[in-house]
C-alpha cells in the first residue's frame, strides 16, 4: 500500500500502479478506504497473538497431560472433567483437540478399532433381461439337527426369474461354477455383458468361480465386507421362499424331497406368482416381454370399467406400467430419477 501511494505521488497512475503490486484498484480502495489503510485481513497475514492464546508453558503442559499414563487412554472429553474434579484447568475440550491434530497425536486413542467410514456400494442398472443377475446360497433344515441342506438360488433383477437353482448338501466354489454355467446356456447368453452379485462368502470368491465367470464372460460384483443389506434380491427370495404356507419347517427327510419342493416352489415363483416389484406382473412374463401386452389388455379392462361406471373412478384409473430400469443399490440422485420417472 505504502509503494502505491508513493508511485501515485510521484505521478504514475494509479491503475498500471496496482498492477504492479497484484493487486485490483477495487481492492486498494477498499483497503483505503476513508484515507486509512484497514488492517491485514489476509489469511496469510502476520497477526498478533489472540491475547487468549496458550502460552508456550501451557501447550507444553497440555501435551505432557495427555501422555501421562492416567490420561493416556481418554480423549480431551473425558480428560477436561478429570482435570476439573481435581481442582486444574489449562484448556478446553477444543483446545486439547486442536493440539492434538497439530502434534499428529489425535489417534483412536484405547485399544478398541477406530471406526472405518463404510464405502459406497456399486450400483448397477439393468434396462433389460439378462443383465444384472443375484445369487446366494441359503440353508434348508433336514430332519437331522445340525445337518443342512443348501439351496444355491440366481435371479435376474430386472424380471425377479429365479435363472438358476440347485439343492447340494454342500457349498463350494466348484458346484457354484456349474450352476452358473448352466444357468448361463439355458439363457443363451454365453458371451454377452453380463453382471453377477453377490456376497462375500467363500464359494462366492473362489477362485474356481471366478476362473468360470471368466471364461463365460460373466463381470463378478461383489457386497461391501460386512454389510449385510448390498444383496437385496437374494435376501427378498430367501423370505419369500421360506415364508410360503407349504414350507416344511420341520425339515426335509431326504435332499430329493428338497430338491423337488424347491423345483414346485420355482415353478410358482416364476409363472403363477404375482410379484409386488413388478406391479404384480409374473417374473416370466416380465422376462420374455409379454408383460407388455398383458399391461395393455389391463388397461383395457380399466377403462372399459370406468365407461360402465364412471363415478367409481374419482381419482383415474389404476396404472399398469411397468418400470423401465432396475437398480441394484442405487444412489439417493438414481432413487430420486427413479421415483420422478414412475
Amino acid at each position: 500500500m505504502e509503494l502505491i501511494l508513493e508511485a501515485n505521488e510521484n505521478g504514475a497512475r494509479l491503475i498500471p500502479a496496482c498492477d504492479v503490486a497484484g493487486i485490483s484498484v477495487r481492492t486498494y480502495e477498499r483497503w483505503r478506504k476513508g484515507g486509512d489503510v484497514a488492517e491485514d485481513r489476509r489469511a496469510l497475514a502476520i497477526r498478533k497473538p489472540p491475547t487468549n492464546k496458550l502460552t508456550a508453558e501451557e501447550y507444553q503442559y497440555v501435551l505432557e497431560i495427555v501422555n501421562t499414563p492416567e490420561y493416556a487412554d481418554l480423549p480431551p472429553a473425558q480428560i477436561v472433567p478429570s482435570l476439573a474434579d481435581a481442582g486444574i484447568y489449562i484448556a478446553s475440550e477444543s483446545t486439547m483437540y486442536r493440539i492434538l491434530r497439530k502434534e499428529l497425536m489425535q489417534k483412536h486413542r484405547g485399544r478398541s478399532k477406530p471406526p472405518i467410514k463404510v464405502k459406497h456400494p456399486t450400483t448397477h442398472i439393468a434396462i433389460g433381461p439378462n443383465e444384472v443377475w443375484t445369487w446366494d446360497i441359503t440353508y434348508l433344515y433336514s430332519h437331522i439337527q445340525g445337518m443342512y441342506y443348501k439351496l444355491y438360488m440366481v435371479m435376474d433383477i430386472f424380471s425377479r426369474k429365479i435363472v438358476g437353482w440347485e439343492v447340494w448338501e454342500t457349498e463350494s466354489g466348484e458346484l457354484a461354477s456349474i450352476l452358473m454355467e448352466r444357468a448361463v446356456i439355458n439363457e443363451k447368453i454365453k458371451g454377452k455383458p453380463l453382471v453377477l452379485h453377490s456376497d462375500n462368502g467363500a464359494p462366492m470368491k473362489s477362485y474356481t468361480l471366478k476362473a468360470k465367470l471368466e471364461m463365460l464372460g460373466v463381470i463378478a460384483s461383489y457386497s461391501r465386507p460386512r454389510v449385510s443389506n448390498d444383496n437385496p434380491y437374494s435376501e427378498s427370495l430367501f423370505k419369500t421362499c421360506k415364508y410360503r404356507s407349504n414350507y416344511p419347517h420341520e425339515g426335509f427327510k431326504f435332499i430329493e424331497e428338497a430338491r423337488q419342493w424347491v423345483y414346485d416352489f420355482v415353478d410358482w415363483y416364476n409363472n403363477k406368482h404375482y410379484h409386488s416389484g413388478l406391479n404384480f406382473m409374473s417374473p416370466v412374463a416380465r422376462h420374455t416381454g409379454e408383460a407388455t401386452h398383458i399391461m395393455e389388455k389391463r388397461k383395457i379392462v380399466y377403462d372399459l370399467a370406468k365407461k360402465r361406471h364412471p363415478g367409481r373412478f374419482n381419482r383415474g384409473t389404476r396404472k399398469w406400467d411397468l418400470p423401465e430400469t432396475v437398480a441394484l443399490n442405487p444412489t439417493d440422485e438414481i432413487k430420486a430419477n427413479l421415483q420422478r420417472k414412475m
